[in-house]
């Protein structure tokens, strides 16, 4: 190669730049502002179904197509679940939140609980999956969280084609086939009256009780009103003194404010 030529392509060969600091730091800024966003998303929740039914030992010898069942379906559960409880939100592998609300119940304090099954527009296997609130004995408000792989029957349904009613069952405290309707003192079950709400929450989100509509919030717990004659600990020197709740007893008095 002559002199000429060599200075020639010499002139025409790039030189690459050396890549500054802001081009590696780019990738690493927009993947700190996705984690952020994540960070800082609502909860992903929705009411499956909120619904206040009375029950009757009529309802539940004629419901159709099985006794004691009571059905959730049409306007009754949510037209705006997903079709998809997979993606792109995750239902599937979250949790479901069950609140009952027990407003009236017979006398008698004898266990009671519902299962809740879930009846999919496509099914597998058994072709439903149940899970169920605890048992109750007497009227108040029962809630609890429930993992979405770990009640009966979850892998028997289809999650990605969705979910087309939902059925209740009443039950003794015997087990799965303890249904209300056979129990030969059915006036310790019936009627009663409930509200059951439930929510389903997505996989690694948290239940927010403030995103459901129409839910009561709580109140301040309000105790007993409390008269102890501890005065050394309790109050003053003369007389014994009450406390409206335990919250205004002094805290190095373990035992003020409990119902002596």
């Amino acid at each position: 190669m002559s002199t000429d030529t060599a200075q020639f392509l010499a002139t025409r060969t790039p030189t690459l730049a050396r890549p500054g600091p802001s081009v590696w730091l780019r990738p690493c800024a927009w993947l700190v502002a996705l984690l952020l966003l994540a960070h800082t998303l609502p909860a992903a929740q929705f009411v499956l179904f909120d619904v206040t039914f009375t029950f009757t030992k009529d309802d539940a010898d004629n419901s159709k197509p099985s006794k004691s069942h009571y059905y959730v379906k049409g306007a009754a559960i949510n037209p705006d679940r997903p079709r998809d409880w997979t993606a792109p939100v995750d239902y599937r592998n979250g949790t479901v939140h069950i609140r009952l609300e027990v407003i009236e119940k017979p006398v008698g304090s004898e266990p009671t609980t519902w299962s809740i099954c879930y009846i999919p527009n496509k099914g597998q296997g058994n072709g439903y999956g149940c899970t169920g609130t605890d048992l109750y004995r007497e009227k108040g408000v029962y809630e609890k969280d429930v993992s979405m792989k770990a009640f009966w029957q979850n892998d028997g349904i289809v999650w990605s084609e969705g979910i087309k009613q939902m059925d209740l069952v009443i039950k003794d405290g015997s087990g799965g086939a303890g249904h209300a309707h056979k129990r030969a003192d059915p006036e310790k079950f019936f009627p009663t009256k409930v509200r059951m709400t439930v929510i389903q929450v997505s996989a690694g989100a948290k239940y927010d009780p403030s995103l459901v509509p129409n839910l009561p919030r709580k109140a301040a717990v309000d105790r007993p009103t409390v008269t102890t004659t501890d005065t050394a600990c309790c109050g003053p020197a003369a007389g014994p003194t009450a406390y409206s709740n335990f919250f205004n007893a002094p805290a190095s008095c373990s035992y003020c404010g409990k119902e002596l």
